[in-house]
């Protein structure tokens, strides 16, 4: 394992070639890599992106796509297809991220959120 901060005094942590955020989603990664090995999971994806609103142009100024990057998305054994982000407290009330996540819930209603 490799660690560097991040700006959230996090560590970035380096697994099987893998950069995470911090050690508490690469924990989270095992966790769910052990899932899946015993079948409670399927299709598990890393930083999976989601369009909110795509490139558009107005007034000659031309902006730029919005995205939510998901840290995991997978389908449980029932089928359910789950985004899950790891986030610290100070994250969960970043007025930004908040506002994807609103945008995440409404444009992709077949996914079920979790925040770990």
């Amino acid at each position: 394992m490799h660690y560097n901060r991040n700006k959230y005094g996090n560590r970035k942590t380096k697994v099987d070639d893998i950069v995470f955020d911090s050690n508490k989603e690469a924990t989270r990664y095992f966790e769910l890599r052990v899932l899946k090995m015993n079948g409670e999971i399927s299709n598990l994806e890393l930083q999976q992106r989601f369009e909110l609103l795509p490139p558009f142009r107005r007034d000659g100024e031309a902006h730029r796509k919005i995205e939510y990057i998901a840290d995991f998305t997978y389908t449980d054994k029932d089928g359910n297809k789950i985004v899950e982000d790891v986030k610290s407290p100070i994250t969960r009330i970043n007025p930004v991220y908040r506002l994807k996540k609103k945008l995440l819930l409404f444009k992709y209603k077949d996914f079920t959120f979790l925040e770990t």
